[in-house]
């Protein structure tokens, strides 16, 4: 785990494709709870140590995660996340390169329970939510693009269903469309920047986690 900002309220992290945030099913232990143990060792804390889940990431995904250190700033956050008040931005390599150098993706998402999918179409269905994300083509390599992508909505799986919707599925993503799997079992999508007004101080954080260390995210993480 790779701590990136902390103080008194918050503590943000870079997660690894490895980790999830919260427990689920596989009963592997959670990025939440290695938060725990990294904070009541550092502080000499005894019993129990407060340490509250914000928002989430897919496993596959990696990168920014922000935990709450009180519970003031864990209902702020909430509050912030619902009312969009956090600017997050991602770093997504795709294989097919958008026919537009930047733009923006409006599909209306419908959720499959079971599958843990979602499925992108043009026009509203039933049971849909609309989703909205903006791209940019920011590097490309002979096989790979990497783009730049901002979320107005926050659907399930947004960015990889829609992604794949236009034919630039992210690479290691099978679930989407992708020929192969990453070697690490993760996707190369990376929750890069975030930006908000801290919940307590009301200073303005702006965090960018470095990119995984596999060698075509580190000749993209040069630019």
């Amino acid at each position: 785990m790779t701590v990136l900002y902390e103080d008194n309220h918050i503590i943000i992290v870079n997660k690894t494709v490895s980790e999830i945030v919260q427990g689920d099913k596989t009963r592997d232990k959670p990025l939440s709870e290695i938060v725990k143990e990294y904070l009541k060792e550092k502080y000499n804390k005894p019993g129990n140590v407060f340490c509250g889940v914000t928002h989430r990431l897919d496993r596959p995904t990696s990168g920014i995660v922000v935990f709450a250190r009180t519970s003031k700033a864990l209902s702020r956050l909430n509050d912030m996340f619902k009312n969009k008040e956090i600017s997050k931005t991602y770093w997504a390599i795709v294989k097919n390169t958008p026919k537009q150098p930047e733009g923006t993706l409006k599909h209306y998402l419908v959720r499959n329970e079971k599958q843990n999918k979602s499925y992108a179409y043009d026009t509203e269905k039933p049971n849909s939510k609309q989703a909205i994300l903006h791209y940019k083509l920011i590097a490309r390599s002979d096989k790979y693009s990497l783009l730049e992508i901002d979320l107005e909505t926050g659907r399930h799986h947004q960015i990889r269903c829609q992604l794949a919707k236009i034919g630039s599925p992210i690479k290691g993503d099978l679930k989407y469309g992708a020929e192969r799997s990453n070697p690490d079992g993760g996707i190369s999508l990376h929750a890069r920047k975030i930006s908000f007004i801290h919940p307590v101080s009301k200073e303005l954080i702006e965090v960018t986690a470095p990119v995984p260390e596999d060698n075509l995210w580190q000749a993209f993480g040069g630019i």
